[in-house]
């Protein structure tokens, strides 16, 4: 693999691009995928900004509001790795609410967020109706290897020492999690697009060879 340097822009306009190449006769889902020090919140911002300009519906589902309630993710601690990798997102939930309504006999209708973690309570989100040839952008962590279904996956990915440079001190136990991940699913190569993020102002897409 060779990562060559490109601009956090050309980077956008590089994923807009394998966006566009989706069907437009139908709804598409899209993961971006990666640590939370890698910005996959801005990439998801630039495109939904990038493919409206493109005529291209967009709505950004953040996973961290697709958490479990504390009582479920925390039942075995606050602390644990292993549990935080495998336990803390709903993914029946993102199926339930986001994956199968864009489906080609869906509603279109999404949730963009599900549940409040700082508040532990659902949130009054209201659904957004997706039309037909309009994709959503599903960013946060552990995403591939789920068994969620998307048509594209993007990952952003830091060196582990890069991780725990920009890793807040508070969340340092997180970081055998992302760990784990990137041994168990290695996602640099199996992302349809991936990108290294070290520095989120200067990411590098990495190409296979």
């Amino acid at each position: 693999m060779r990562a060559e340097p490109i601009s956090p822009g050309l980077l956008v306009a590089h994923v807009a691009d394998a966006i566009d190449r989706l069907p437009r006769d139908r709804r598409g889902a899209v993961a971006i995928d990666g640590a939370p020090p890698t910005r996959t919140d801005d990439l998801a911002e630039g495109l939904v900004a990038e493919l409206r300009l493109r005529g291209r519906p967009a709505v950004h589902v953040a996973a961290r509001d697709y958490l479990r309630p504390a009582s479920l993710r925390l039942e075995l601690g606050r602390e644990e790795p292993d549990l935080f990798y495998t336990d803390w997102l709903d993914l029946k939930a993102i199926d339930r609410e986001v994956l199968t309504p864009i489906a080609p006999d869906g509603t279109g209708d999404v949730l963009p967020r599900l549940w409040d973690p700082e508040a532990d309570r659902a949130y009054r989100a209201q659904y957004v109706h997706l039309e037909s040839g309009g994709v959503v952008l599903v960013e946060g962590s552990f995403l591939l290897g789920a068994g969620l279904a998307f048509d594209l996956t993007v990952h952003l990915s830091m060196s582990p020492a890069a991780l725990a440079r920009r890793t807040e001190s508070a969340l340092s136990w997180t970081l055998p999690a992302y760990q784990r991940y990137a041994e168990e699913q290695d996602p640099l190569t199996t992302a349809d697009i991936a990108a290294r993020c070290d520095d989120p102002g200067h990411p590098a897409l990495v190409t296979r060879d």
